[in-house]
């Protein structure tokens, strides 16, 4: 104790031990929890020093301080702060491969209410050296008051302390030039917050996130009808026109989406043991008449995750660079898209069906926004079904659909959103009868066993449709949102994907954002798997040219999959892309095909590579500039009639659409009214009784 007492009475011991236990931290999440692709020893130097300006200004406040006692208050403050930052940087990141920003929090109440208890998933055992420190201070602080400890320790003089604020401004000047010389136009390439951690650190970031969140906000305030011109001259060049063979195939079918939650390409016609992964999945996939597969399909989507893959598919424009559009802006944007769209031109009802609560991702005041007649959340769903990780087992939500699905008047653009196969892929013996892979990784090892179920869960359902008459006369658009697998665990799954785990690379990464994309078309006969390039910002003129709704004169910035003019290149959130010859990924050019990496100088393809990089920028930029100054209030299409919000009430749903069932009377077009007013639920397979 009496050495202790005599460490604080020098102010300088405490602010080196303080100082040099949070810089280990940082250095610790820098290279166990992030990755942030450090190359040679000049990054290596900048990521050591990057925590120590901006920390050494924060915990310098407590040299300011006379008396020990309110120092070591303010000391600790400024420490807990900072290891704020850290660690829900740290949490964030283990589930995005991403760093927050002020859009992020600001809209984490949105988000996190469907969270439930995935967040103590990504916790790890060495995060208890990222908070040893707060609680050993605070445990010093609180004795010291408690015994009424009496110290005498000496101030710092102010002109010292003054002296350490200034050494941090300029050892930060120092770091943000050796950064710049490394990386230039560093501040300017905020798309990418890998470079800004990387090089000037987490503190930096959030501050500079802070300052372009404001500034973006006052560019909204000040936005005006003349600022849409940029966006509609870029989205009607690149518009690309219908194949007409295939235009209008679908016309007047029910469209059902069902959209796979966290579901990556490489299940697709995967075997564990012997045994198909996703079977019922597989035979759509691979039927050549009835289905359009896509093999290279991407996910685009960024820190919005599942809520961006809506976005791209509702509205064919972008997510954000920050935090997700649904919390940020879709309380007040204008859209146009599908169900609006779809009902103005083809007079279709529309329904979303989801087992999470409406406020999860905004989605309760967004879907209003994108015209939505019904929403049926979880509080339509028995109070008995199962939940697991993210909401509502998917075998009860499909099942119990049903009863809603069949008052809707046809024809119907309905969504389905699974939830089970989400991380961290929570897993039971009475629900998930399929092995595990190997790999050591659980949270790889139990993906395939969600997505075995979810491919069950989706059999069932089918075998309804075609027993209720609704498969024959509906089209089906069948998409994975997003990666299931992070960056972080991907390396586990080389070894079953054929690759070599020492060698997994950024390329390896990139090429597993591919996603499935099917549209199944019961009848067709022109099927097969397609091997265009393309992305989730191009399913929206895909889809709405298959039901014949010709997309020229909306704002989308995705082209027709299947149009001979569709545009292949594949704009990642990030500002990197893939095309079918190159893929480029932060500053690195690789042949898509082979995966070596190019010098594009050499190779003559240097401006080639400049003139997409440019290309792809501008498409981004154009997609938030349109939604982040909501420029779609000041552009409505001839024949469009913008969304009034406040004409859809979510509550009492099947109240209002059995009521238009009877006002319509021998009109109505519903299942329901169709099966001479008796339901089909009894149409609806129990687990014993799926088709093989």
């Amino acid at each position: 104790m009496n050495r202790i007492k005599q460490g604080l009475k020098n102010r300088w011991n405490i602010l080196l031990i303080a100082g040099i236990y949070f810089w280990a931290k940082t250095i610790l999440a820098y290279y166990i929890d992030f990755s942030l692709g450090v190359e040679g020893w000049i990054q290596t130097a900048i990521l050591w020093i990057n925590p120590i300006a901006t920390m050494l200004l924060l915990f310098s406040s407590f040299l300011y301080i006379k008396k020990l006692k309110p120092a070591l208050i303010v000391l600790w403050l400024a420490d807990l702060l900072n290891t704020l930052v850290l660690y829900i940087n740290i949490i964030y990141y283990r589930e995005f491969t991403d760093f927050v920003t002020i859009k992020s929090i600001l809209g984490f109440s949105k988000v996190s209410e469907g969270i439930s208890g995935s967040s103590l998933a990504l916790m790890r055992i060495h995060d208890i050296f990222y908070w040893l420190d707060i609680f050993l201070l605070l445990a010093g602080i609180i004795y010291l008051f408690v015994k009424k400890v009496d110290i005498t320790s000496k101030p710092v003089k102010k002109t010292a302390a003054v002296a350490v604020s200034i050494f941090s401004v300029l050892f930060f000047t120092v770091n943000l030039s050796v950064s710049e010389a490394n990386r230039p136009q560093l501040l300017q390439r905020t798309f990418d917050r890998n470079y800004l951690v990387k090089y000037l650190g987490l503190d930096t970031f959030t501050a500079v996130d802070g300052f372009n969140t404001a500034k973006a906000n006052e560019v909204r305030a000040n936005a005006s009808s003349g600022d849409i011109n940029d966006v509609l001259n870029y989205t009607k060049s690149h518009y690309a026109a219908p194949d007409e063979s295939k235009f209008g195939i679908a016309k007047n079918r029910n469209i059902i989406v069902l959209h796979l939650e966290s579901f990556q390409q490489f299940l697709i016609n995967m075997k564990v043991d012997g045994h198909e992964v996703t079977p019922f999945l597989n035979s759509l996939y691979n039927d050549d008449q009835q289905t359009l597969s896509f093999d290279n399909f991407f996910n685009q989507v960024g820190q919005g995750k599942t809520s961006d893959a809506e976005n791209m598919l509702e509205t064919g424009t972008y997510g954000l660079t920050q935090g997700s559009l649904f919390t940020q802006l879709g309380s007040d944007n204008t859209f146009q898209a599908a169900p609006a769209i779809l009902n103005q031109t083809e007079g279709y009802s529309s329904a979303v069906f989801h087992g999470n609560v409406g406020s999860f991702w905004n989605r309760e005041d967004v879907y209003k926004n994108l015209g939505y007649q019904n929403f049926f959340d979880k509080s339509y769903f028995s109070s008995d079904d199962e939940t697991l990780g993210y909401g509502i087992l998917d075998k009860d939500l499909l099942r119990e659909s049903v009863s809603h699905l069949e008052h809707l008047q046809q024809p119907f653009y309905t969504k389905f959103l699974t939830v089970t196969n989400h991380t961290p892929y929570l897993t039971d013996n009475s629900n998930f009868d399929f092995p595990s892979l190997n790999t050591g990784d659980e949270v790889v090892d139990n993906y395939v066993r969600t997505a075995h179920y979810l491919d069950q869960s989706l059999e069932q359902f089918f075998t309804y449709l075609k027993a209720s008459g609704i498969y024959q006369k509906s089209i089906f658009m069948i998409y994975g949102d997003h990666y299931g697998i992070s960056d972080t665990n991907n390396p586990d799954l080389a070894e079953t994907l054929g690759k070599d785990k020492a060698s997994w690379d950024s390329y390896d990464n990139a090429m597993l954002q591919r996603v499935p994309l099917m549209f199944h078309i019961p009848g067709y006969t022109g099927g097969g798997v397609q091997h265009q390039y393309g992305g989730e910002i191009d399913v929206l003129p895909t889809l709405l040219h298959l039901v014949g709704v010709d997309t020229k004169n909306y704002v989308q910035f995705g082209s027709d999959l299947l149009s001979e003019n569709h545009d292949q290149v594949v704009a990642f959130r990030n500002g990197d892309f893939v095309t079918p010859q190159y893929t480029e990924l932060g500053g690195k050019t690789y042949d898509t095909n082979t995966g070596e990496l190019i010098d594009s100088q050499a190779a003559g393809i240097e401006t080639e590579i400049q003139n997409e990089q440019q290309n792809v920028k501008k498409e981004l930029e154009l997609s938030d500039k349109l939604n982040e100054e909501n420029l779609l209030r000041f552009y409505t299409p001839e024949g469009f009639t913008a969304v009034d919000p406040k004409s859809y009430n979510y509550k009492n749903l099947d109240q209002q659409n059995e009521d238009k069932e009877k006002q319509l009377g021998a009109k109505s077009t519903s299942i329901f009214s169709e099966n001479n007013d008796q339901t089909t639920i009894n149409l609806y397979p129990t687990d014993n009784s799926t088709e093989e």
